[in-house]
């Protein structure tokens, strides 16, 4: 099993990748603290470098690579293809980016304009595991996975203390996303040290809720195909390491519904007044459908990205 990161290697990944991504906004909205009876303090990654989280991790493991690094390498079909060749990029090496041949135009242009060499395969896991030990194995390339890795998973940590500290409040209850569990991972090792009295609690689409069947049976679950969730940041099932961080530390892992996403993404957009993708919406959606209960509570969601097709909302459908 990949070994996770402890707090001291979060802390050193804050330093290490400081100069290279933003320090995110915290944003408020008073409708929404109204309308949630709480006082909801958002995380807006979606201002992040590359439009997501994910340059968090992805900065962190290139930078970490020793000199005389041939490359990188990864397989995604997201946000982390982006995040990867940016961040290869601005130590001035190659990525290469296996994808699903399924994967939408608006990713595979994304993740070339950051200077990506993309190689499509068929959209299985194992396909893009198999393409990708290949590639690595050819060029020499490291193998950086989205989530199953050390120092990914330090690097997406980072996220929660900046939240720590600049929400001017200790916070009661932090609300994550959860696909791979890399995020919700790298912020329970955070939140154990900065913030221990803060409960942790994961959301997915009910569609996609291998990380709550997981955690209720206590063993690892495979996710159900296929996926049909607006939320297609929440698709992967987790990995032995975060699968295994997430049962250790997490309060809870509850699932909300389609209708709940799409409402809850739409009101970031009217209230916040900011581009949000549907994964970023499963916190709030998990508040307006009164999953956990966070009345009169100080509550931190985090916003993962704000990569989305415009032309693909889910309410112009």
């Amino acid at each position: 099993m990949t070994p996770p990161p402890d707090f001291a290697a979060i802390e050193e990944a804050h330093r290490r990748i400081r100069p290279f991504v933003r320090r995110t906004p915290v944003l408020r909205a008073a409708s929404l603290d109204q309308a949630s009876d709480a006082h909801l303090h958002f995380k807006c990654e979606n201002f992040q470098r590359s439009g997501s989280f994910k340059a968090r991790g992805a900065f962190n493991a290139t930078l970490a690579a020793p000199d005389g690094t041939a490359g990188f390498v990864t397989h995604s079909s997201g946000n982390h293809a982006a995040a990867l060749a940016l961040a290869a990029r601005t130590r001035g090496l190659p990525a290469h980016v296996v994808m699903p041949r399924t994967a939408s135009a608006a990713k595979k242009s994304a993740a070339r304009a950051f200077g990506a060499h993309i190689i499509e395969c068929e959209p299985t896991l194992a396909a893009r595991e198999a393409e990708a030990a290949r590639v690595a194995a050819d060029t020499g390339a490291t193998l950086v996975p989205p989530y199953d890795s050390t120092e990914v998973v330090a690097g997406q940590g980072t996220c929660a203390l900046e939240l720590v500290e600049d929400a001017g409040v200790p916070l009661d209850t932090l609300l994550v996303p959860v696909g791979g569990g890399g995020l919700l991972a790298g912020t329970l090792i955070a939140m154990a040290s900065a913030s221990p009295g803060t409960r942790v609690i994961g959301v997915e689409p009910a569609a996609a809720d291998d990380a709550a069947r997981g955690l209720q049976s206590g063993e690892r679950q495979p996710q159900v195909l296929p996926v049909t969730t607006v939320a297609d940041g929440a698709t992967t099932a987790l990995s032995e390491m975060t699968f295994g961080v997430m049962s250790w530390l997490v309060h809870d892992i509850v699932c909300v519904s389609e209708d709940a996403i799409v409402q809850a993404m739409r009101l970031i957009w009217e209230r916040l007044k900011i581009v949000v993708e549907p994964t970023c919406a499963l916190p709030l959606a998990a508040v307006l459908e009164a999953r956990v209960d966070v009345r009169g509570q100080q509550v931190g969601l985090i916003l993962t990205g704000g990569n989305v097709d415009l032309d693909r909302l889910p309410w112009l459908n």
